[in-house]
């Protein structure tokens, strides 16, 4: 019995065992040997493609050597994929059908997904892309992962239909600490990350915290423009040229 997809991936989050799928665009296996599931690539919702019975032929592994094709066997639910629903740093209107055509608008508690717009000294610019359903239990302290580590608690993720604008200030973007922070040490622009509505801010913009662990940085390029995968709370890695660059990395699930 294949199991049931969560309504909204983001990079790195556990989407199925490799038992039951097989790996589709917008997904990949982990490089780790010991990993048996089907990992998100990109933000967006998932969806299972139908059985195909030609022989399946796996993206070939970091070290330039690829994986055996494989049959894809009849009990397997078919392929994960995740079509992108992120616009784009030209900040385009993005045009997926799983856009809200309704305005959704962040609350306090509301864990959101947001895209780094500017760095300064005191404080990262972001812009807000999607919203959770459900606040945060117990409010920005709060929080609970569901089974297999999924976002059961938050709800289902829903597209803004434009960019709301946003701040983590100096002083929220770890819990402790505080004074030692230094925000170019942590996020760069084009950075995807994962907050928490602190307040409701000003009459321009919403204030985010990423002082939990499960907080931060969720996706990021490296210079050399590859997407790279956490290796630590403080640390993304480029699997291409092995580089690694300092981020305020979200615990991945």
């Amino acid at each position: 019995m294949s199991a049931p997809l969560p309504p909204l991936a983001y990079p790195g989050l556990p989407l199925g065992p490799s038992s039951l799928y097989t790996p589709g665009p917008g997904t990949h296996l982990s490089p780790s040997p010991s990993s048996t599931h089907i990992h998100a690539s990109l933000a967006g919702r998932p969806i299972l493609l139908p059985p195909s019975n030609k022989t399946s032929t796996l993206t070939p592994s970091t070290n330039n050597k690829a994986t055996k094709p494989t049959p894809s066997p009849n009990n397997r639910g078919g392929a994960i994929s995740v079509p992108s629903i992120l616009p784009s740093a030209t900040h385009a209107r993005p045009t997926s059908k799983n856009i809200s055509n309704k305005n959704v608008l962040p609350e306090v508690g509301s864990v959101v997904l947001a895209r780094v717009l500017r760095v300064r000294g005191r404080g990262v610019d972001v812009g807000i892309l999607v919203v959770y359903d459900k606040p945060i239990e117990g409010g920005p302290g709060g929080g609970k992962e569901g089974k297999d580590g999924g976002n059961a608690g938050w709800g289902e993720g829903n597209v803004c239909g434009e960019e709301w604008q946003g701040v983590i200030r100096r002083e929220d973007v770890r819990a402790t600490e505080r004074d030692g922070v230094v925000c170019a040490e942590g996020f760069r622009v084009g950075d995807v990350v994962r907050g928490v509505v602190i307040s409701l801010g000003d009459q321009s913009n919403y204030y985010l915290t990423t002082g939990k662990n499960e907080l931060g940085v969720v996706m990021a390029k490296s210079e050399a423009g590859n997407t790279m995968v956490p290796i630590s709370w403080r640390e993304f890695r480029d699997p291409v040229t092995g580089a690694t660059e300092s981020r305020k990395v979200a615990k991945p699930f």
